[in-house]
């Protein structure tokens, strides 16, 4: 009888925020990022030159922990989180441990996507969910090896999930997505009237 095994298998971590018994508000999260957006000239600045809908700290912002306690209060929490990741996906780190690189705010408006990207010089990147309003779209992530499909035929509509091409991860307030940083992925276009808002972050080999 024939044997299939799933090879190269790719992990996607998925985890409240709060679940190692942080405190963190959603609402006071929610209202720290507007905060800063409003007064970040320099990032909403880098945003208009560049195209970019909405706000991002990314450009900008170095510090966030240092200015606002609750973003020290969620890098406390990830890297519980990003250590408890690294523990499934068997990484030998040698004695050191993966640190936070860095971690930027990201508020999307009605109409607003970003594109299809990776995170290089990273090791596991991720994204906590501040504000996902009904309609918000998900994070799609793209199969790895898409690119050497060649003349593969396309899969049927309800291939499992593990076989798709794209997988459509929707995640709700308070959630936490955590994958491996050379995973492609993307937000489509956001179909909320209201904005979404999101904190990412990259973790690299300390």
């Amino acid at each position: 009888m024939a044997q299939i095994s799933s090879l190269f298998v790719t992990r996607l971590y998925r985890a409240e925020l709060n679940e190692f018994g942080d405190d963190i508000d959603a609402q006071e999260l929610e209202n720290s990022c507007y905060v800063i957006a409003e007064d970040d000239d320099a990032g909403q600045e880098w945003c208009e030159e560049n195209g970019y809908p909405g706000y991002t700290s990314y450009a900008s912002l170095t510090d966030l922990p240092w200015r606002f306690p609750i973003f020290k209060s969620i890098v406390d929490a990830l890297d519980k989180h990003v250590a408890a990741f690294a523990e499934d996906l068997e990484f030998d780190l040698d004695g050191r441990e993966l640190k936070l690189e860095d971690i930027w705010i990201n508020i999307l408006p009605e109409g607003g996507m970003h594109s299809s990207h990776i995170h290089p010089h990273s090791v596991i990147s991720g994204t906590t969910y501040v504000s996902m309003p009904d309609g918000a779209s998900a994070l799609k992530l793209e199969d790895p090896r898409s690119a050497r499909m060649m003349a593969a035929p396309p899969r049927k509509k309800g291939a499992r999930e593990e076989l798709k091409t794209f997988v459509y991860a929707k995640p709700k307030v308070g959630d936490v997505l955590l994958w491996e940083s050379w995973l492609r992925h993307e937000v489509p276009m956001n179909m909320a009237e209201d904005e979404r808002i999101s904190v990412s972050f990259n973790y690299s080999w300390a």
